[in-house]
Protein backbone atom coordinates (compact mmCIF):
# COMPACT_ATOMS: atom_id res chain seq x y z
CA UNK A 1 0.00 0.00 0.00
CA UNK A 2 0.86 4.21 -0.78
CA UNK A 3 2.05 6.10 2.21
CA UNK A 4 -1.56 7.68 1.18
CA UNK A 5 -1.38 10.32 4.61
CA UNK A 6 0.64 11.88 6.92
CA UNK A 7 0.92 10.43 10.59
CA UNK A 8 1.51 13.71 12.48
CA UNK A 9 -2.06 14.83 10.84
CA UNK A 10 -5.60 14.52 13.02
CA UNK A 11 -7.34 11.54 11.82
CA UNK A 12 -10.42 11.14 10.26
CA UNK A 13 -12.37 8.81 12.51
CA UNK A 14 -15.85 10.41 12.00
CA UNK A 15 -16.96 7.16 9.08
CA UNK A 16 -15.14 4.71 7.54
CA UNK A 17 -13.74 5.97 4.17
CA UNK A 18 -15.69 3.53 2.12
CA UNK A 19 -18.73 4.87 2.36
CA UNK A 20 -20.60 7.10 -0.49
CA UNK A 21 -19.28 10.58 -0.18
CA UNK A 22 -22.75 11.67 1.02
CA UNK A 23 -22.41 10.14 3.83
CA UNK A 24 -19.10 12.73 5.45
CA UNK A 25 -21.89 15.74 5.55
CA UNK A 26 -20.72 15.93 9.10
CA UNK A 27 -16.99 16.10 8.44
CA UNK A 28 -17.39 19.81 6.47
CA UNK A 29 -17.67 20.58 10.18
CA UNK A 30 -13.67 20.42 10.52
CA UNK A 31 -13.18 22.82 8.17
CA UNK A 32 -14.01 26.32 9.47
CA UNK A 33 -17.80 27.56 8.07
CA UNK A 34 -16.43 30.56 7.39
CA UNK A 35 -13.41 29.73 5.18
CA UNK A 36 -13.30 29.21 1.05
CA UNK A 37 -10.88 26.78 -0.44
CA UNK A 38 -9.28 28.89 -3.73
CA UNK A 39 -7.70 26.86 -6.06
CA UNK A 40 -5.51 27.88 -8.48
CA UNK A 41 -4.64 25.91 -11.92
CA UNK A 42 -3.85 26.98 -15.20
CA UNK A 43 -5.62 23.91 -16.62
CA UNK A 44 -9.56 23.17 -16.07
CA UNK A 45 -12.18 21.83 -18.13
CA UNK A 46 -13.50 22.10 -20.98
CA UNK A 47 -9.51 21.43 -20.85
CA UNK A 48 -8.40 18.12 -21.49
CA UNK A 49 -4.96 17.95 -19.54
CA UNK A 50 -5.41 15.81 -17.20
CA UNK A 51 -4.73 18.11 -14.07
CA UNK A 52 -7.31 19.90 -14.89
CA UNK A 53 -9.74 16.75 -15.17
CA UNK A 54 -8.54 16.31 -12.11
CA UNK A 55 -9.09 19.07 -10.03
CA UNK A 56 -12.59 19.29 -11.38
CA UNK A 57 -13.41 15.69 -9.76
CA UNK A 58 -11.91 16.58 -6.76
CA UNK A 59 -13.92 19.71 -6.56
CA UNK A 60 -17.01 17.97 -6.90
CA UNK A 61 -16.23 15.64 -3.99
CA UNK A 62 -14.98 18.62 -1.48
CA UNK A 63 -18.18 20.75 -2.23
CA UNK A 64 -20.36 17.86 -1.67
CA UNK A 65 -18.44 17.48 1.43
CA UNK A 66 -19.96 21.00 2.69
CA UNK A 67 -16.83 23.51 1.20
CA UNK A 68 -17.16 26.30 -0.95
CA UNK A 69 -14.88 26.59 -3.51
CA UNK A 70 -13.48 28.93 -5.86
CA UNK A 71 -11.12 27.81 -8.73
CA UNK A 72 -9.17 30.32 -10.93
CA UNK A 73 -7.81 29.12 -14.24
CA UNK A 74 -7.11 30.04 -17.42
CA UNK A 75 -8.47 29.54 -20.91
CA UNK A 76 -8.19 26.02 -22.55
CA UNK A 77 -5.22 24.81 -24.03
CA UNK A 78 -5.90 21.41 -25.34
CA UNK A 79 -9.69 21.51 -26.02
CA UNK A 80 -9.22 22.65 -28.96
CA UNK A 81 -12.92 22.66 -30.15
CA UNK A 82 -13.81 24.90 -27.63
CA UNK A 83 -11.15 28.01 -27.84
CA UNK A 84 -13.04 29.90 -25.19
CA UNK A 85 -14.94 28.96 -21.98
CA UNK A 86 -17.34 31.12 -19.73
CA UNK A 87 -15.23 33.71 -17.93
CA UNK A 88 -17.12 32.85 -14.53
CA UNK A 89 -19.28 30.19 -13.76
CA UNK A 90 -21.18 29.04 -10.91
CA UNK A 91 -22.37 25.31 -9.92
CA UNK A 92 -23.24 24.36 -6.11
CA UNK A 93 -20.92 25.73 -4.00
CA UNK A 94 -18.15 26.17 -6.51
CA UNK A 95 -17.76 29.45 -8.63
CA UNK A 96 -15.06 29.38 -11.43
CA UNK A 97 -13.17 32.00 -13.03
CA UNK A 98 -11.32 32.19 -15.87
CA UNK A 99 -8.46 34.65 -17.11
CA UNK A 100 -7.81 35.88 -20.21
CA UNK A 101 -4.22 34.60 -20.26
CA UNK A 102 -2.85 33.35 -24.06
CA UNK A 103 -2.86 30.34 -26.03
CA UNK A 104 0.12 30.61 -28.02
CA UNK A 105 1.84 27.93 -28.83
CA UNK A 106 0.23 25.18 -26.25
CA UNK A 107 1.76 22.39 -27.04
CA UNK A 108 5.40 23.80 -27.95
CA UNK A 109 7.68 24.18 -24.37
CA UNK A 110 8.40 28.20 -25.10
CA UNK A 111 5.21 28.61 -25.99
CA UNK A 112 3.84 26.98 -22.42
CA UNK A 113 6.32 28.82 -20.78
CA UNK A 114 5.08 31.62 -21.84
CA UNK A 115 1.22 30.93 -21.44
CA UNK A 116 2.87 29.61 -17.95
CA UNK A 117 3.72 33.37 -16.90
CA UNK A 118 1.09 35.07 -18.35
CA UNK A 119 -1.39 33.22 -16.10
CA UNK A 120 1.28 34.03 -12.75
CA UNK A 121 0.73 37.23 -13.55
CA UNK A 122 -3.08 37.38 -13.80
CA UNK A 123 -2.84 35.00 -10.99
CA UNK A 124 -1.15 37.64 -8.71
CA UNK A 125 -3.52 40.53 -9.80
CA UNK A 126 -5.96 38.44 -9.21
CA UNK A 127 -5.00 37.34 -5.40
CA UNK A 128 -4.25 41.42 -4.79
CA UNK A 129 -7.96 41.75 -5.57
CA UNK A 130 -9.38 39.39 -3.34
CA UNK A 131 -6.63 39.53 -0.60
CA UNK A 132 -9.36 40.79 1.95
CA UNK A 133 -11.09 37.16 1.82
CA UNK A 134 -8.30 35.25 3.45
CA UNK A 135 -9.02 32.44 1.48
CA UNK A 136 -7.11 29.12 1.94
CA UNK A 137 -5.48 28.75 -0.93
CA UNK A 138 -4.59 25.25 -2.79
CA UNK A 139 -1.70 25.94 -5.37
CA UNK A 140 -1.07 23.82 -7.97
CA UNK A 141 2.56 23.15 -10.60
CA UNK A 142 0.50 24.24 -13.44
CA UNK A 143 2.94 26.17 -14.41
CA UNK A 144 5.83 25.11 -12.36
CA UNK A 145 6.26 28.17 -11.14
CA UNK A 146 2.73 29.03 -9.85
CA UNK A 147 4.19 27.85 -6.39
CA UNK A 148 5.84 30.83 -6.53
CA UNK A 149 2.71 33.14 -5.99
CA UNK A 150 1.87 31.58 -3.53
CA UNK A 151 4.48 32.04 -1.41
CA UNK A 152 4.91 35.75 -2.24
CA UNK A 153 1.09 35.84 -1.32
CA UNK A 154 1.80 34.53 2.02
CA UNK A 155 4.93 36.78 2.78
CA UNK A 156 2.86 39.73 1.78
CA UNK A 157 -0.74 39.74 2.61
CA UNK A 158 -0.50 36.27 5.23
CA UNK A 159 -2.45 34.13 2.82
CA UNK A 160 -2.03 30.39 4.34
CA UNK A 161 -1.48 28.10 1.72
CA UNK A 162 -0.80 23.95 0.35
CA UNK A 163 1.13 23.10 -2.51
CA UNK A 164 -0.28 20.66 -4.59
CA UNK A 165 2.94 18.64 -6.86
CA UNK A 166 2.25 17.19 -9.30
CA UNK A 167 5.44 17.06 -11.10
CA UNK A 168 8.50 17.89 -9.56
CA UNK A 169 10.47 21.12 -11.26
CA UNK A 170 13.09 22.09 -12.07
CA UNK A 171 13.80 18.27 -12.43
CA UNK A 172 11.84 17.35 -15.15
CA UNK A 173 13.78 20.15 -16.66
CA UNK A 174 17.00 18.82 -15.45
CA UNK A 175 16.22 14.80 -16.91
CA UNK A 176 15.10 15.90 -20.50
CA UNK A 177 18.13 17.72 -20.72
CA UNK A 178 16.71 21.33 -21.07
CA UNK A 179 19.09 22.60 -17.99
CA UNK A 180 22.13 21.34 -16.65
CA UNK A 181 21.88 19.74 -12.84
CA UNK A 182 24.70 22.55 -12.16
CA UNK A 183 22.97 25.37 -14.08
CA UNK A 184 22.66 28.60 -11.42
CA UNK A 185 19.04 28.51 -12.52
CA UNK A 186 18.69 24.82 -11.20
CA UNK A 187 20.42 25.92 -7.89
CA UNK A 188 18.70 29.23 -7.52
CA UNK A 189 15.14 27.09 -8.38
CA UNK A 190 15.44 24.84 -6.12
CA UNK A 191 16.10 27.18 -3.01
CA UNK A 192 12.93 28.91 -3.70
CA UNK A 193 11.15 25.31 -3.74
CA UNK A 194 12.84 25.04 -0.27
CA UNK A 195 11.76 28.31 0.95
CA UNK A 196 8.10 27.93 -0.50
CA UNK A 197 7.39 24.33 1.29
CA UNK A 198 8.51 25.37 4.18
CA UNK A 199 6.23 28.45 4.42
CA UNK A 200 3.42 26.34 3.31
CA UNK A 201 0.80 24.37 5.15
CA UNK A 202 1.29 21.08 3.87
CA UNK A 203 2.70 19.91 0.64
CA UNK A 204 0.91 17.24 -1.13
CA UNK A 205 2.33 14.64 -3.30
CA UNK A 206 0.91 11.87 -5.83
CA UNK A 207 3.45 9.42 -4.90
CA UNK A 208 6.28 7.83 -2.17
CA UNK A 209 8.55 8.02 -4.83
CA UNK A 210 7.94 12.03 -5.22
CA UNK A 211 8.21 12.03 -1.43
CA UNK A 212 11.32 10.60 -1.64
CA UNK A 213 12.75 13.30 -4.10
CA UNK A 214 11.76 16.54 -1.95
CA UNK A 215 12.87 14.72 1.47
CA UNK A 216 16.31 14.37 -0.21
CA UNK A 217 16.36 18.26 -1.06
CA UNK A 218 14.33 19.46 2.20
CA UNK A 219 14.61 16.65 5.09
CA UNK A 220 13.29 18.43 7.61
CA UNK A 221 9.72 18.41 5.69
CA UNK A 222 8.49 15.13 6.67
CA UNK A 223 5.87 16.11 9.00
CA UNK A 224 4.41 18.60 6.34
CA UNK A 225 4.43 15.95 3.28
CA UNK A 226 1.26 13.82 2.43
CA UNK A 227 1.32 11.41 -0.30
CA UNK A 228 -2.21 11.38 -1.52
CA UNK A 229 -2.89 9.58 -5.11
CA UNK A 230 -4.53 9.98 -8.36
CA UNK A 231 -8.14 8.31 -8.35
CA UNK A 232 -10.61 7.31 -10.69
CA UNK A 233 -14.28 6.68 -10.46
CA UNK A 234 -15.80 3.44 -10.85
CA UNK A 235 -19.63 4.43 -11.69
CA UNK A 236 -18.33 6.13 -14.04
CA UNK A 237 -15.56 3.93 -16.02
CA UNK A 238 -16.65 0.08 -15.29
CA UNK A 239 -15.92 -2.59 -17.73
CA UNK A 240 -17.17 -2.98 -20.96
CA UNK A 241 -16.62 -6.19 -23.30
CA UNK A 242 -15.22 -4.75 -26.19
CA UNK A 243 -18.28 -6.50 -28.92
CA UNK A 244 -20.45 -4.20 -26.98
CA UNK A 245 -18.28 -1.21 -27.48
CA UNK A 246 -19.37 1.24 -29.88
CA UNK A 247 -16.08 2.88 -29.83
CA UNK A 248 -13.97 -0.28 -30.82
CA UNK A 249 -16.27 -1.01 -33.23
CA UNK A 250 -16.03 2.26 -34.87
CA UNK A 251 -12.24 1.79 -35.01
CA UNK A 252 -12.07 -1.59 -36.15
CA UNK A 253 -10.95 -3.06 -32.76
CA UNK A 254 -13.22 -5.94 -31.95
CA UNK A 255 -11.38 -8.98 -33.48
CA UNK A 256 -8.02 -8.57 -32.59
CA UNK A 257 -5.87 -7.81 -29.39
CA UNK A 258 -5.51 -4.28 -28.50
CA UNK A 259 -2.86 -3.06 -26.73
CA UNK A 260 -3.49 0.95 -25.78
CA UNK A 261 -1.27 3.71 -24.54
CA UNK A 262 -4.20 6.32 -23.76
CA UNK A 263 -3.41 10.09 -22.64
CA UNK A 264 0.16 12.28 -22.78
CA UNK A 265 2.31 11.92 -25.35
CA UNK A 266 5.37 13.87 -23.95
CA UNK A 267 8.58 13.38 -23.09
CA UNK A 268 8.37 11.88 -19.42
CA UNK A 269 6.62 9.08 -21.05
CA UNK A 270 8.53 5.90 -22.54
CA UNK A 271 7.10 5.45 -26.08
CA UNK A 272 10.45 3.98 -27.34
CA UNK A 273 9.73 0.33 -25.59
CA UNK A 274 6.38 0.39 -26.42
CA UNK A 275 6.96 0.91 -30.19
CA UNK A 276 10.28 -1.96 -29.86
CA UNK A 277 6.86 -4.30 -28.50
CA UNK A 278 5.25 -3.31 -31.84
CA UNK A 279 8.11 -4.22 -33.96
CA UNK A 280 8.37 -7.20 -32.78
CA UNK A 281 5.09 -7.94 -32.87
CA UNK A 282 4.55 -6.35 -36.57
CA UNK A 283 3.66 -9.72 -38.22
CA UNK A 284 1.10 -11.02 -35.30
CA UNK A 285 -2.14 -10.53 -34.48
CA UNK A 286 -2.26 -7.23 -32.17
CA UNK A 287 -2.75 -3.74 -32.58
CA UNK A 288 -0.88 -1.19 -30.69
CA UNK A 289 -3.82 2.10 -30.24
CA UNK A 290 -1.98 5.53 -29.23
CA UNK A 291 -4.77 7.96 -27.57
CA UNK A 292 -3.79 11.38 -27.18
CA UNK A 293 -1.09 13.77 -28.44
CA UNK A 294 2.25 15.50 -26.93
CA UNK A 295 6.00 16.34 -27.78
CA UNK A 296 6.37 12.89 -28.77
CA UNK A 297 3.36 12.45 -31.21
CA UNK A 298 5.24 13.10 -34.59
CA UNK A 299 8.46 11.44 -33.66
CA UNK A 300 6.23 8.10 -33.31
CA UNK A 301 4.34 9.07 -36.19
CA UNK A 302 7.94 8.91 -38.29
CA UNK A 303 9.32 5.93 -36.64
CA UNK A 304 6.05 4.22 -37.48
CA UNK A 305 5.97 4.99 -41.63
CA UNK A 306 10.07 4.02 -41.09
CA UNK A 307 9.40 0.53 -40.00
CA UNK A 308 6.19 0.39 -41.76
CA UNK A 309 4.25 -0.73 -38.98
CA UNK A 310 0.86 -1.55 -39.84
CA UNK A 311 -0.02 -2.14 -36.33
CA UNK A 312 0.22 1.13 -35.06
CA UNK A 313 -3.23 3.43 -34.75
CA UNK A 314 -2.95 7.00 -34.03
CA UNK A 315 -6.40 8.10 -32.19
CA UNK A 316 -6.63 12.31 -30.64
CA UNK A 317 -7.79 13.08 -27.16
CA UNK A 318 -11.21 12.11 -25.99
CA UNK A 319 -13.72 14.00 -24.42
CA UNK A 320 -14.18 12.86 -20.74
CA UNK A 321 -17.79 10.98 -21.75
CA UNK A 322 -16.11 8.88 -24.30
CA UNK A 323 -13.12 7.64 -22.09
CA UNK A 324 -15.93 5.24 -20.61
CA UNK A 325 -15.72 3.69 -23.76
CA UNK A 326 -12.24 4.30 -24.96
CA UNK A 327 -10.57 2.39 -22.25
CA UNK A 328 -12.20 -0.53 -22.48
CA UNK A 329 -11.94 -0.72 -26.01
CA UNK A 330 -8.58 -2.92 -25.34
CA UNK A 331 -7.50 -6.05 -24.10
CA UNK A 332 -4.17 -5.07 -22.19
CA UNK A 333 -3.59 -1.34 -20.89
CA UNK A 334 0.08 0.78 -20.65
CA UNK A 335 1.49 3.30 -18.49
CA UNK A 336 4.89 4.42 -18.66
CA UNK A 337 7.50 6.71 -17.08
CA UNK A 338 10.88 7.57 -19.06
CA UNK A 339 14.13 6.94 -17.25
CA UNK A 340 15.04 9.32 -14.86
CA UNK A 341 11.81 10.53 -14.16
CA UNK A 342 10.87 8.33 -11.50
CA UNK A 343 9.35 10.40 -8.43
CA UNK A 344 9.21 13.75 -10.88
CA UNK A 345 6.03 12.50 -12.34
CA UNK A 346 3.20 10.48 -11.61
CA UNK A 347 1.08 9.13 -14.10
CA UNK A 348 -2.40 9.24 -13.54
CA UNK A 349 -3.89 7.30 -16.20
CA UNK A 350 -2.73 4.08 -14.43
CA UNK A 351 -6.76 4.83 -12.36
CA UNK A 352 -9.05 4.71 -15.38
CA UNK A 353 -6.65 1.76 -16.26
CA UNK A 354 -8.09 0.13 -13.17
CA UNK A 355 -11.05 0.77 -13.31
CA UNK A 356 -11.96 -0.19 -17.11
CA UNK A 357 -10.66 -3.59 -15.47
CA UNK A 358 -8.19 -3.81 -17.79
CA UNK A 359 -4.63 -5.74 -17.35
CA UNK A 360 -1.87 -3.39 -16.73
CA UNK A 361 1.85 -3.43 -18.35
CA UNK A 362 4.06 -0.91 -16.41
CA UNK A 363 7.12 0.67 -17.74
CA UNK A 364 9.19 2.35 -15.87
CA UNK A 365 12.55 1.91 -13.39
CA UNK A 366 13.37 -0.49 -10.92
CA UNK A 367 12.64 1.58 -7.68
CA UNK A 368 9.50 2.78 -8.95
CA UNK A 369 6.27 2.84 -6.85
CA UNK A 370 4.14 1.33 -10.11
CA UNK A 371 5.91 -2.31 -9.20
CA UNK A 372 4.54 -1.95 -5.71
CA UNK A 373 1.47 -0.55 -6.87
CA UNK A 374 0.71 -3.98 -9.58
CA UNK A 375 2.04 -6.54 -6.86
CA UNK A 376 -0.30 -5.36 -4.60
CA UNK A 377 -3.55 -5.31 -6.86
CA UNK A 378 -2.17 -8.24 -8.77
CA UNK A 379 -3.26 -6.21 -12.05
CA UNK A 380 0.14 -6.72 -14.27
CA UNK A 381 3.30 -6.55 -14.61
CA UNK A 382 5.94 -3.91 -14.76
CA UNK A 383 9.13 -4.26 -17.27
CA UNK A 384 12.20 -2.01 -17.21
CA UNK A 385 12.40 0.88 -20.03
CA UNK A 386 13.99 -0.26 -23.32
CA UNK A 387 12.80 -3.84 -22.59
CA UNK A 388 10.73 -4.09 -25.31
CA UNK A 389 10.95 -7.89 -25.79
CA UNK A 390 9.33 -9.19 -22.21
CA UNK A 391 6.81 -6.88 -23.40
CA UNK A 392 6.39 -8.34 -26.43
CA UNK A 393 6.59 -11.34 -24.67
CA UNK A 394 4.01 -10.94 -21.88
CA UNK A 395 1.44 -10.00 -24.44
CA UNK A 396 1.81 -12.76 -26.36
CA UNK A 397 1.32 -14.43 -22.95
CA UNK A 398 -2.10 -12.42 -22.40
CA UNK A 399 -3.30 -13.37 -25.85
CA UNK A 400 -3.16 -16.90 -25.21
CA UNK A 401 -4.71 -16.95 -21.77
CA UNK A 402 -7.29 -14.50 -22.19
CA UNK A 403 -9.00 -15.39 -18.62
CA UNK A 404 -6.03 -14.70 -17.22
CA UNK A 405 -6.23 -11.39 -18.52
CA UNK A 406 -9.80 -10.84 -17.62
CA UNK A 407 -8.25 -12.33 -14.00
CA UNK A 408 -5.70 -9.29 -13.66
CA UNK A 409 -8.45 -6.84 -14.75
CA UNK A 410 -10.72 -7.50 -12.36
CA UNK A 411 -8.61 -7.34 -9.05
CA UNK A 412 -7.01 -3.83 -10.58
CA UNK A 413 -10.53 -2.70 -10.59
CA UNK A 414 -11.35 -4.22 -6.51
CA UNK A 415 -8.09 -2.59 -5.85
CA UNK A 416 -8.91 0.67 -7.20
CA UNK A 417 -12.33 0.14 -5.16
CA UNK A 418 -10.66 -0.41 -2.15
CA UNK A 419 -8.37 2.94 -2.23
CA UNK A 420 -8.67 4.77 -5.51
CA UNK A 421 -12.41 6.11 -5.39
CA UNK A 422 -13.18 9.83 -5.22
CA UNK A 423 -14.58 10.04 -2.16
CA UNK A 424 -12.22 8.13 -0.33
CA UNK A 425 -9.25 10.47 -1.94
CA UNK A 426 -11.63 13.36 -1.37
CA UNK A 427 -11.52 12.65 2.67
CA UNK A 428 -7.50 12.59 2.70
CA UNK A 429 -7.68 15.93 1.20
CA UNK A 430 -10.29 17.05 3.69
CA UNK A 431 -7.94 16.07 6.37
CA UNK A 432 -4.87 17.94 5.05
CA UNK A 433 -7.06 20.76 4.09
CA UNK A 434 -9.11 20.83 7.58
CA UNK A 435 -5.59 20.64 9.35
CA UNK A 436 -4.17 23.96 7.54
CA UNK A 437 -7.73 25.89 8.09
CA UNK A 438 -7.54 25.57 11.39
CA UNK A 439 -7.34 28.31 13.59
Amino acid sequence: MLDQTNPHLPKLALLPSTHPVEDHSKVSALFPPHKRLLIISQFYPPDYAATGQLIAELVDQLSHLGLNIRIFTGQPGYAFENNSAPKEEQRHRVTVQRSRTSRLWPLRIRGRAINGLLFCVRTAAHLLRCAKSKDLLLITTEPPYLPIIGYIAHCLLGVKYICLLYDLYPDVAVQLGVVSRHHWLVRLWDKINRKIWQKSEAVIVLSSSMKERILHKAPNLEHKISVIPSWSDPNLIHPLDKHKNWFAAEHNLTDTFVVQYSGNLGRCHDLETILMAAELLKDEPVRFVFIGQGAKLDGCLQRVQGLGLNNCQFLPYQDKSVLPYSLTACDLSLVSISPGLEGIVAPSKLYGILAAGRPVAAICEPHSYLRELLGDAKCGQAFLNGDGEALAQYIRYLMANPQLAKSLGRSGRRYLKANFTPDIVALQYLQVLAAAAGE
